[in-house]
């Protein structure tokens, strides 16, 4: 199952995107809150090695601490960083990224660690083996990625990698942090960084009451195709940070999801009336994109369509900052996602 945009589907496991439009979205100088985990973007702090930690794809022992570290997927670079550890590589962010194939948040920090820009690669095709070898990690961090096990094993010749530790890409902001502070040497940075983060979202989530309690779906369409629709499961990172705003999973999301490993679930069109969230989201290209989806005579069942009770996003960063939060995007995202989704959840009836 791939990650989906409105216009087509987006692959988080590739990093890149079929939809193609203009965003609105936070502008390259806009600043991350994240707080400074360390004064130094120059490897990790000294600690005690070996360090071995396990992950959905075997256990991994890193026996020095690392200096020259290499991530996979779109939130361990910024992870990595918001502890004060500088990335030598990362993967490209092609779809909501800027100039620099990075993001503004991730830019922020980085200058005000004095750091260099990593090496940038595509991981649309799969984890760039090649790619990843040139630019000699000692650690290669792929906490929340679509890492198979063949890639695992090509890349562990090189490097000792940390893979998720449930399902690909259904990494919690939370546990990532924990993981990598532990591969870095940082464990402590990582519980101070991840209680300052859990303030930001409480302190911004407590100005809309509006979110409390409402029940929520995330979904996705293909203009293509509208004889379906999709819904992300609870695995996903998206229906999580939704829950840490104060809404619930719709039950009926939560029912459709079962005991399935995928983070989003397909659903007939002709089911459309039965997700009975008080709020939908869902993204699209530009703006006023989703009359289409409510004049189609089985989607505009949806009810929270019919109420307005939704909130249709135009604007890739935002997006990007939710779909895979991190302690530096979480603060740059909320104050464009928050506002628009406590409007929509106002209008709930």
């Amino acid at each position: 199952m791939q990650r989906r945009s409105f216009i087509a589907l987006l692959s988080a496991a590739a990093a890149t995107t079929l939809a193609a439009g203009c965003s609105t979205g936070p502008a390259d100088k806009e600043e991350s809150q994240a707080p400074a985990a360390a004064s130094s973007s120059a490897g990790a702090a000294p600690a005690s090695y070996p360090v071995t930690i396990k992950h959905a794809l075997g256990t991994t022992t890193i026996k020095s601490a690392p200096q020259r570290v290499a991530t996979l997927g779109w939130s361990d670079a910024d992870t990595a960083l918001s502890l004060g550890v500088v990335p030598v590589g990362a993967t490209a962010i092609d779809w909501g990224g800027n100039k620099n194939r990075s993001t503004s948040w991730f830019d922020s920090k980085l200058a005000s660690l004095g750091g260099k820009q990593p090496v940038r690669y595509s991981d649309a095709d799969g984890a760039p083996i090649a790619d990843i070898n040139k630019v000699q990690p000692d650690l290669i961090l792929a906490t929340n990625s679509g890492l198979t096990k063949d890639e695992y094993a090509k890349l562990s010749k090189i490097a000792p990698v940390i893979a998720y530790p449930g399902a690909p890409y259904g990494t919690s902001w939370q546990t990532s942090l924990q993981m990598i502070g532990k591969a870095v040497g940082k464990t402590a940075e990582a519980k101070t960084v991840e209680t300052s983060t859990t303030k930001t979202i409480t302190d911004a989530v407590a100005k809309y009451p509006a979110l409390k309690g409402k029940t929520a779906a995330w979904i996705w369409f293909t203009p293509t195709d509208l004889t379906k629709f999709g819904a992300y499961t609870p695995l996903d990172n998206r229906p999580r940070l939704l829950n840490e705003f104060g809404l619930k999973t719709a039950p009926v999301i939560t029912k459709m999801a079962g005991k399935t490993s995928q983070f989003s679930v397909d659903i007939s069109a002709e089911k459309a009336n039965t997700v009975d969230a008080d709020v939908v989201i869902f993204d699209i290209e530009k703006p006023g994109q989703d009359a289409q989806v409510k004049a189609n005579p089985l989607l505009g069942k949806i009810p929270a369509l019919k109420t307005g009770a939704y909130f249709a996003n135009p604007d890739q960063p935002a997006t990007l900052t939710m779909s895979s939060p991190t302690p530096l995007s979480l603060p740059v995202g909320m104050k464009t996602f928050l506002p628009k989704l406590a409007e929509a959840a106002a209008k709930a009836k």
